[in-house]
């Protein structure tokens, strides 16, 4: 079509508003539909034996019957199909087998739509609207729910022994119970390997989030084989690290810096808050624990101090569980000190279930929580792909690794793990 000039006469018909590309009649859906005919065409001849009008054919026990049409949901709109049939009754056609009423990519498409953050309601209206195509609220939920057993393999496939580092988490979602939205805690475990790949290693949603259903979550992650991890990142909950330590007793438990700033933030008024911040800082970049105990004491000692005391208080509480990431390295501080990891991965998932109000079941938020997690991968891996071969400074993807180090400073980090776990 290129070569003779086809392509660009129907171009200029496109342009001058005498022909669509999707819809009725539009060039798209034509051509989807020649070319499916002709396949299907093309099955049936590999089916009977012999070619349409061929002398082969006669006294053969079955032959080509008329066709029946047939409208099938495509990416570019609806295409009516008229499939050819045999006598005998005995032509599957597998380019658009018997019941099927979509094209497989429409099916994609749709999928890749919810996992945008878009309802199912809206889904429907877009595919209305700009291909044409009339699909019922039930057809396309049934479509979204083709993952559903994927999901379940995927949150029970096995894990590796060890992860050096594991991130836990949660984050709030709306899910209708009876007549009434309650919100539901979806926890979030994020583990990084041995090479520095992150992976997120499970979802699930509870109630509330709490230290006896993180302890069931942990005792999960042990069945499905992590052996043990080395350090595990978390925020203040009461009782969080108890519930961790019971499933791995030799792992550190590190709370969240960032968190608990937050914490402390919460008994200083607005005027002071920058001032508290900067207060604090000192504490949690000092190079040693005792560095870091002198600058709390100081800050105790300060008018700021004096003004909050409970600010103070929720550092010396957090202590013992704040000052395991004092004894490594820089390059490893940076990836222990805080849950940033998760948070910047929760981030991205609010940005997709703001669009709803809420889920039907627990079931629904978990599908599409990993199909936002499955395109937030799918894409960081597509500009990395990107930009490979580039030089390090003109690089813009986001890395592999926890908090984009490089792949040095990451064995580094993993050798002072090394020498501190013997």
């Amino acid at each position: 079509m290129i070569e003779a000039g086809l392509l660009d006469d129907l171009m200029d018909r496109v342009d001058a508003g005498g022909l669509a590309l999707t819809g009725e009649g539009g060039l798209l859906p034509e051509l989807v539909k020649a070319v499916l005919e002709r396949g299907l065409a093309a099955e049936l001849t590999g089916h009977l034996g012999y070619e349409k009008n061929d002398p082969a054919g006669r006294g053969s026990p079955n032959s080509r019957n008329g066709h029946s049409a047939k409208t099938i949901a495509t990416e570019v709109g609806d295409v009516s199909l008229a499939v050819p049939r045999d006598r005998a009754g005995t032509f599957e056609p597998r380019l658009v087998p018997k019941g099927s009423r979509r094209a497989g990519g429409l099916d994609d498409m749709i999928i890749s739509l919810y996992a945008g953050g878009m309802t199912i309601r809206d889904i429907g209206h877009h595919l209305q609207r700009t291909l044409g195509t009339e699909l019922s609220h039930d057809t396309i939920s049934k479509i979204t729910d083709a993952v559903l057993d994927e999901v379940k393999a995927w949150q029970t496939r096995p894990l590796e022994e060890i992860y050096p580092i594991v991130y836990l988490d949660a984050l709030v979602v709306k899910v209708r119970d009876g007549h009434t939205v309650r919100n539901r805690a979806a926890h979030i475990a994020v583990g990084v390997d041995l090479d520095g790949v992150k992976h997120v290693l499970g979802i699930w949603v509870q109630a509330t989030e709490g230290a006896k259903f993180w302890a069931g979550v942990c005792a999960e992650l042990r069945n499905r084989g992590i052996r043990d991890t080395l350090i595990v990142c978390c925020d203040g909950l009461t009782g969080f690290p108890e519930a961790i330590e019971a499933t791995w007793p030799q792992s550190t438990v590190q709370t969240c810096t960032v968190h608990l700033i937050r914490a402390a933030m919460r008994f200083v008024s607005y005027q002071d808050r920058k001032k508290v911040a900067a207060a604090l800082k000192p504490i949690y970049t000092a190079p040693t624990v005792e560095a870091a105990e002198s600058e709390l004491l100081a800050f105790a000692e300060s008018d700021l101090g004096k003004r909050y005391p409970a600010a103070v208080a929720t550092w010396e509480n957090a202590w013992e569980r704040f000052i395991p990431f004092l004894a490594f390295p820089p390059e490893l501080r940076k990836i222990i000190y805080t849950t940033n990891a998760i948070e910047s991965l929760n981030y991205q998932l609010r940005k997709v279930i703001k669009n709803r109000g809420h889920f039907p079941s627990d079931d629904a938020a978990i599908k599409l929580l990993w199909l936002a997690i499955r395109d937030i991968e799918d894409k960081r891996a597509r500009a990395r792909a990107k930009e490979k071969g580039l030089p390090a400074g003109q690089r813009r993807a986001q890395g592999r690794l926890v908090e984009g180090a490089a792949v040095q400073g990451w064995k580094q980090a993993l050798g002072a793990l090394a020498l501190h776990y013997p």
